[in-house]
């Protein structure tokens, strides 16, 4: 009996990301959305969405900033929109980004089938564009530690129910590290390691640690040896 093997898209080196096949959705970080967010203090959230873009900016992922009625909830914050000064949110009344013809336009345009979005809130204005997106054939990736729910267990079903529909879920640095892949790449080494630095915690203060011993030169003694 002949078989036909089935490829799992969501397996294989194909499924992992690069500079040249994905694009990059970010979603409402604006100040009402902010007020209303429990289930992780505002401070990180914005600290990950902002290593987040840069990684995206860093390694040339085309990537797009939305609002939502800004007029009233707010500009996006100044954080993100200074990593791409030249670009105007597209501001929507559409609650679902991806009703909005001009998101769906741009991300035509970019020629990409792997979308990765990032939103707040999780379980309305990341959940619905990406249930969307998955049944009009797209490979979405969710970035979970730079969205936000109203409260843990909004953020937790959402993340449930768009992987039941097929999203990958991943973090700010799983995008960074498979962008880069191989150490071997040195020219997005520098911002990388800087893009650590910056948001990373931890991580970050021992790399400065390393880098620190690396620029400084062992010290020489100048006493003599023991017995001469």
């Amino acid at each position: 009996m002949e078989t036909t093997a089935t490829l799992n898209p969501k397996a294989g080196l194909g499924a992992l990301l690069t500079p040249d096949n994905c694009a990059l959705i970010l979603i409402d970080h604006q100040p009402f959305q902010f007020a209303g967010l429990r289930s992780h203090d505002t401070q990180t959230i914005i600290n990950n969405v902002v290593g987040l873009t840069k990684s995206a900016k860093a390694f040339g992922v085309p990537t797009l900033f939305t609002t939502v009625v800004e007029h009233r909830g707010g500009f996006l914050i100044k954080q993100l929109q200074d990593i791409f000064p030249d670009q105007k949110p597209i501001d929507r009344t559409f609650i679902n980004t991806w009703e909005d013809t001009r998101v769906t336009d741009w991300v035509k345009a970019t020629g990409k089938k792997k979308i990765v979005m990032a939103a707040l809130w999780t379980e309305i204005c990341l959940a619905m564009p990406v249930i969307q997106a998955l049944g009009e054939g797209y490979e979405v990736y969710i970035v979970t530690d730079a969205s936000g729910g109203v409260s843990l267990e909004a953020h937790e079903m959402a993340v449930t129910r768009m992987v039941q529909a097929g999203a990958v879920p991943l973090t700010w640095t799983v995008f960074a590290s498979e962008l880069q892949r191989d150490w071997a790449r040195t020219e997005t080494v520098p911002a990388l390691a800087e893009m650590l630095i910056d948001h990373m915690g931890n991580v970050g203060t021992s790399l400065s640690w390393e880098l620190q011993l690396l620029a400084t030169p062992p010290a020489v003694s100048s006493s003599a040896p023991e017995g001469i």
